[in-house]
Order: C-alpha cells, then structure tokens, then sequence
C-alpha cells in the first residue's frame, strides 16, 4: 500500500477542490446554456409546420459561457492558490515539472487529484440538472423539435429511436467538441485544426502565467492574480474558443468525457463526431504547456540579471485554468 505524506495528502485535497470548484461552475453554466436552448417560430408553413425559426438561449448564450469559465477559474485559484498555486490543470502541472518549478515526484499526485475533482463535479453537475436532461433526451430519443409558440414550447416531428440512454444533444455539457458546419465537407473541425487550437490556446496561457508569477517583471500582488489569470481564461475562450470550445486542460475534458461514457452516454463520446477527437483536449494542452513555458523563459526569463526565488518556484505560484 503506497503511503502519502501530509504534505502530498494537502496538495492532493487543494488541487481536488480547486478543480471540483472549477468545474462546477464551468459545467453548470455549460448546461444552463444547452438546456435553455429553444427555437422561436417566425413563420408557419404547410400542416401547421414552422417553416422559419431562430434559436434562442433563455439561460445565456456564448458570451455567458466565456465569462462563466472566466470567474469560475479566478474562484478556484481563490480556493487552492495558498496551497498549490491551484494548478488545477495537467497542462500546467506537467509544463511547470519541465520548468524545474514543480518537483517531477508531484506531478502524478496532483494530477490524479485534478482528475478526480473533475469526475466529482461532473456527477453533481448531473444530479443538479438531472431532470432537464432526461427532459431534452425525452424529446431527442422521440425525435422531436422544440419550439416556443405564443403558448408555449411544442414538440414536433419525429424519426428513429436512439440507441443510447443520452444523446450528443447534451454531451457538449460536459466535454467538448469539434464545431459543425452546415453544407460544407468536412462538416465539423477536424483534429489538425483542433490540435493548433489547443497548442496555441494553451501556450497563450502559459505564457501569460509565467508572466503573472514573475516578480521580475510586473506580477501584480497574491490576491491580484486570481483575477488576472480568470481574465485571461476568458480572452482565451473570447479569442480562440470556437473551433473546438477551448478545453486547454486535460481534466476539464477527459474526465467529464468519462463520466459521460459511464452515466449513459456510451461510446459515442468518444467516436462522434471525428475519431481519435477525445485526444485533442488532452494532447494539445500538454505541447502547448511546455511551449508557453519555453516561450517565455527563451524570451523574458533568460534576460533578467539576477534569479532571485520567484513566487512559481516557491509553489505558491499563481496557475490556474479552465
């Protein structure tokens, strides 16, 4: 049996919480925003059929997600970062061991603990909103179509039963996906794509890290850099977040996915839409880590005249991400 230390048992209960604090919130307005998704009728055509329509978002919309995930992060740093430096991310965790500013022997355990935080939060995220979801599967498994009328939502038309308990309907509440196109081949983001987007958002996160925790350069105070790292998540979702809706963290999206696969969604998370998709969020982020890291010591680090002890090598440094 592997005995913990104290110290390693603190760092594993910081990260755990700060990534279930993270995730809660970035789920919950996730689905808010799915399950609130409705279509508004412009016109009506033969049979009573609605020939026009535009889709509304009673609970928020993209812009409500980019800001949800923004706080979200800047309160999980709140919550871990006088511990951990809230990690609360793979990617970080990984980039700041080849930084030399994490010992390598912390990695795993605060890895698994990020993993797990996710995975928890997922499950209450679900059992919140447990009853909108079977109400949008209901409709999606009948083959319906939700509209508002004057009186209210209506359901119509129908096709096939699905096979699974869930659908890709509500899938996106948890992990993320490539975006679709219509009429256009291929129809969605392909993994090439997807892969750039999560180095270059990731690597942007990094860098920008880096920076805040650098007391050589202009780091802003402690209790300052919750906040800044909270609004870089969010230029990161405002910026690069809509071919593939800006994961650049492993446990956000990997654990989630799996949570999905066991709750009854199946297989299908990992396989629809592009194979081999699933890998993406949590290959991209890794290079993208370690090259937002190198970036910055390559290029600001590396010129400072003197290395005194910064706040990232003492391990209250200031991470965090979505």
């Amino acid at each position: 049996m592997v005995s913990l230390s104290k110290t390693t048992l603190r760092d594993m209960s910081a990260e755990f919480l700060g990534t279930m604090v993270l995730m809660l919130f970035g789920l919950g307005v996730n689905a808010q925003v799915t399950l609130g998704k409705v279509s508004v009728p412009l016109s009506q055509g033969e049979l009573g059929r609605y020939a026009e329509t535009i889709t509304e978002f009673q609970y928020g919309d993209y812009l409500s997600v980019n800001f949800g995930w923004g706080v979200a992060v800047m309160l999980a740093v709140y919550v871990a970062g006088g511990v951990t430096g809230a990690h609360i991310n793979p990617a970080v965790t990984i980039a700041m061991a080849c930084r030399r500013a994490l010992p390598w022997n912390r990695v795993v355990p605060f890895i698994a603990a990020q993993m797990l935080g996710a995975f928890v939060a997922s499950a209450i995220v679900y059992g919140v909103y447990y009853e909108q979801i079977q109400n949008i599967e209901a409709v999606e498994a009948a083959g319906f179509e939700v509209f508002r009328g004057d009186d209210g939502p209506r359901h119509l038309g129908k096709s096939s039963d699905k096979a699974s308990h869930h659908t890709m309907a509500t899938a996106g509440i948890f992990g993320t996906y490539p975006r679709s196109f219509r009429n256009l081949d291929p129809e969605t983001i392909s993994n090439w794509t997807g892969l750039l987007d999560q180095i270059v958002g990731t690597a942007i996160l990094l860098l920008v890290i880096c920076a805040v925790g650098d007391v050589r350069n202009l780091a802003p105070q402690s209790n300052i850099g919750p906040m800044v790292v909270g609004a870089l998540v969010l230029m990161i979702g405002l910026s690069f977040g809509s071919n593939c809706g800006y994961a650049i963290n492993p446990a956000r999206d990997l654990s989630p996915r799996l949570f999905t696969y066991v709750a009854g969604w199946g297989s299908q998370v990992f396989k629809d839409p592009n194979t081999l998709w699933y890998l993406v969020p949590v290959v991209g982020p890794i290079i993208g880590g370690i090259l937002g890291v190198v970036t910055y010591d390559q290029l600001i680090s590396r010129f400072h005249e003197s290395e005194p002890e910064s706040e990232l090598g003492r391990g209250d440094d200031l991470d965090g991400v979505q």
